[in-house]
Parts: C-alpha cells; sequence; structure tokens
C-alpha cells in the first residue's frame, strides 16, 4: 500500500506544481472556457428554425409561425450572449467590453440568420440538382453530411468575421466530428454550394470558394507549407477556386496562390499546387489496368467443404 500511497502523492505535487506554474492548465480570476455542449445544443436548436419542416414535431410553426421563430430565438439569443461573454472574458476583456461585445456579435448573429436560411436553400438545391441519388430535398436536409457540415460552416463563419474566439471552431469541429468534413470557420464560400458523400474533404481557413462549386469526398483545399507556424496567420496559404467548378474524390490543391479558373472540372486524384486557367479538365494519368481471366476452366480452383 505504501507503494501506491506515494505514487500517487508523487503525482499530486508534480500536478499541482505544473497547475501553479503553467495558467493554462487551470486559467486565474475565475476565467473558463465556453461550454461546448450548450453551443452543440444551441446549433440543434436552430435547425429547428431554419429548417422546421424537417426537424420541429410540433405544430407551433406551421400554426404560429412567427410566434414559434421569436420563442424559440429569445431564448437562444440569451445562450449564444452568454457563451460569447465567456469566451471574451477569458481573454481577459473587460466585463463591461464584453458584455458590450457580446451584444453586438449576437445582434449580428441573429439578424444575419434570415440570409443565412436563404443560402443553405441553395446549397440544398445544389444537392438536389447535383446528386441523382436524392429523391427530395427533404432528405438533403436531414440525412446528407454535406448539408450538415455547410449549415454549421454558415453560422460559424459570421462570428468567426467578428472575432470572436473559441465558437467557431467549436461549431465546425462538431461538424467535423458528426461528418468527417473539415470546413475552417474562416473559409469563404460562396452560394450553391454541395459536397457530395463528404468523408475526408478539408477546407482550410483562408480557403474562396466561389458559387456552383461542387467538391467530392477526400478533396484536400489546403496549404503548401506550415512550416513557418503562427508567423502564417493571416496570410492567404489556401487556394481560390473560381465559379463552376467540379473537384473529384481524392484530389489536392494547395497554395494562397493557386487559383482554379471558372468552369474548370479537376479529376480524382490529381495533385494540385499551381493555378489551373478557366475553361480546363485536369486529370492525373491513371496506372495502366491489367486484367486477367484464367484460360480455361481447369485453372480456375474450387474449394469443397
Amino acid at each position: 500500500m505504501s507503494g501506491k500511497k506515494e505514487s500517487v502523492l508523487e503525482a499530486v505535487r508534480g500536478l499541482t506544481q505544473n497547475y501553479e506554474d503553467v495558467e493554462l492548465l487551470i486559467p486565474k480570476g475565475g476565467r473558463k472556457l465556453p461550454d461546448r455542449d450548450a453551443i452543440i445544443a444551441i446549433l440543434k436548436e436552430l435547425k429547428t428554425v431554419v429548417f422546421p419542416g424537417c426537424y420541429e414535431t410540433s405544430t407551433n410553426a406551421e400554426i404560429f409561425p412567427d410566434y414559434f421563430a421569436g420563442c424559440r430565438l429569445n431564448e437562444l439569443y440569451d445562450d449564444l450572449k452568454s457563451q460569447i461573454e465567456i469566451a471574451l472574458a477569458y481573454q481577459e476583456m473587460d466585463k463591461t467590453q464584453a458584455q458590450r461585445r457580446a451584444g453586438e456579435a449576437t445582434d449580428h448573429f441573429f439578424t444575419s440568420l434570415p440570409r443565412i436560411q436563404l443560402l443553405l436553400l441553395k446549397d440544398v438545391q445544389a444537392g438536389f440538382d447535383g446528386d441523382p441519388a436524392a429523391k427530395s430535398k427533404e432528405e438533403i436536409i436531414s440525412s446528407y453530411p454535406g448539408l450538415l457540415a455547410i449549415y454549421v460552416y454558415r453560422l460559424a463563419h459570421i462570428l468567426y468575421k467578428e472575432e470572436i474566439p473559441f465558437i467557431p471552431r467549436i461549431m465546425t469541429e462538431y461538424a467535423h466530428s458528426r461528418t468527417g468534413i473539415d470546413i475552417n470557420p474562416g473559409a469563404v464560400i460562396g452560394e450553391y454550394f454541395f459536397i457530395d458523400h463528404g468523408t475526408g474533404v478539408v477546407i482550410g481557413e483562408t480557403t474562396e470558394i466561389g458559387d456552383y462549386v461542387k467538391l467530392y469526398q477526400g478533396v484536400t483545399l489546403g496549404a503548401l507549407s506550415t512550416r513557418m507556424g503562427q508567423q502564417l496567420a493571416n496570410v492567404k496559404r489556401h487556394p481560390t477556386i473560381r465559379d463552376h467548378v467540379t473537384i473529384y474524390s481524392n484530389s489536392t490543391v494547395l497554395g494562397g496562390e493557386t487559383v482554379i479558373g471558372e468552369n474548370t472540372v479537376i479529376g480524382g486524384n490529381t495533385f494540385i499546387t499551381e493555378s489551373i486557367p478557366a475553361n480546363t479538365k485536369v486529370n492525373a494519368k491513371s496506372p495502366e489496368l491489367v486484367i486477367k481471366q484464367p484460360r480455361k476452366k481447369s485453372d480456375v480452383r474450387v474449394w469443397e467443404i
């Protein structure tokens, strides 16, 4: 027993000393990070307001739409403002200033919701038009991981532009964990955006995407190098994708100076680090595929059980 006791006490002494020496481990002054579960709950509840026909189970939205939206948003406003205040206070912003700034950011977020809703409807239309397997727009809203990732991104992007810490990334990392699609909240994405299948898609912070762009699974829009670390903060390091571009599965486009021109199609398994002119088709040269058939029936082995 003495071995166990001494081991635990030694660990406690060391950990306690680290707590005192490194403020990152236990912030001083009562500061705390925003509540991840609370932020996810806000995202889920907002879905019932943005797409009530797919997520609201009561008849309130149909019979009393203004009452329905008003009640939901009234509570969500307070919840989001509280989390924004916590995020700002963590960065040691004065309490009065944090309250004022949180109010401004929350105001902007909620007044942006009608515009975001219309953008998402265009994304839904892009998904329906671009996927012959889609049976309805409702199926895309309720089932497609790409639409969920885009929904979360568009909300997170509002707060990113307001320079709210922590919360935008908490939002998009929630979508990442749910869908396998990693969209940084700082990316700028236009209208009618569609991600088909989606697993493994990565869209970096300074990526710019135009209108009517379609990505397939495994596409990476990334940086050429991040060896300089924080020195690259606020530097354009991810590509620009113009309007009406399609990028097929497992393709990679890297670099802040890389521009993919409009109406371009990037074939699967393509690696691109330089700009591509408009109206271009790009394909990786595939290795030769060799298929051998058995010469005769006797060449086929039959296993008996």
